[in-house]
């Protein structure tokens, strides 16, 4: 009779490293939103990965900043957690980075009980002197990572750094139902599809300032009727998001109704509204109420 392997992965590193492209590649599913803003990942989310033998449960972190309001003090607690129950530590960079934007998350890497992988990502960019210039560095700085040379965005390697993870991963029973791809409701899914359209439609500021609260999620045979409200913190960032005549906001509408007709499966309609909850991100009971409360 085989064994069965399973485990915590955790992915950490800076800000838009490719954390989320790896992760997606993996799991086979859009669970972790991308853009090419720093701080599109706000929670840890968990994606889960089931065979006969294994069950990988990846989680994909905030990148590492050092926090200038309360939204991002419990960003950087996900990322504390992460260093706790890790089976496998990947520490993902890219060529040209040096150390984390955090000395002391460095540190607990470089003296970490358990496995780290290095994974060298975006690989497609660099000749092959820049990349042995890139892993000599790595290896000096953490000698007791294995290094991986990837790129998240062709795929190259990453199913062999997955086999590798396999083989590091105890022996264990599964920790969740095999037919489970995330520990994240269905509403969460709803709310991070929103909020990255707005990340990739709006500048500056704007998307910093927003929060989703997906309020009703209604689902029949044929449909999903959803109704989501994007709070912002200020009157003038409400008028910014709506747009001329709503032009804005529809247009947010449009593209998060289909991502999320792809992902649910099925025919989808999306009312939007935007409220002002002013400073949202510096209110201990608002940011609870979002999913951000620690314990």
């Amino acid at each position: 009779m085989s064994t069965h392997r399973s485990g915590f992965v955790n992915i950490i590193g800076n800000p838009n490293v490719g954390k989320s492209t790896l992760m997606n590649a993996w799991v086979g599913e859009k669970l972790s939103i991308i853009t090419s803003k720093a701080q599109t990942t706000r929670h840890r989310i968990l994606g889960i990965v089931n065979g006969d033998d294994f069950q990988v449960i990846l989680s994909d972190t905030p990148g590492i900043i050092k926090p200038a309001y309360q939204l991002q003090n419990a960003m950087m607690q996900f990322v504390s957690t992460a260093f706790e129950d890790a089976d496998v530590l990947v520490y993902m960079v890219e060529i040209g980075e040096k150390a984390l934007k955090d000395e002391g998350y460095f540190n607990k890497i470089a003296n970490s009980e358990v496995p780290v992988l290095l994974l060298l990502n975006k690989i497609d960019q660099a000749d092959q002197q820049k990349l042995e210039e890139q892993v000599a560095y790595w290896q000096e700085q953490l000698p007791k990572a294995e290094i991986h040379p990837i790129s998240a965005l062709t795929v190259f390697n990453v199913k062999e750094v997955f086999d590798r993870i396999l083989e590091l991963l105890p022996e264990a029973p599964p920790y969740y139902p095999k037919d489970q791809l995330t520990d994240k409701p269905e509403r969460f899914f709803v709310n991070e599809a929103i909020r990255e359209k707005i990340l990739k439609f709006y500048q500056k500021e704007i998307p910093y300032a927003v929060e989703i609260d997906t309020e009703e999620f209604v689902e029949d045979e044929k449909i999903i009727r959803m109704r989501a409200v994007v709070m912002v913190e200020r009157e003038t960032q409400k008028g910014i998001i709506i747009g001329h005549r709503g032009a804005a906001l529809k247009r947010v509408g449009v593209a998060a109704r289909k991502d999320l007709e792809r992902f649910f499966g099925k025919q989808v309609h999306l009312e939007l509204y935007v409220k002002v909850n002013p400073d949202w991100r510096s209110n201990q009971r608002q940011l609870k109420r979002f999913g951000y409360d620690q314990g």
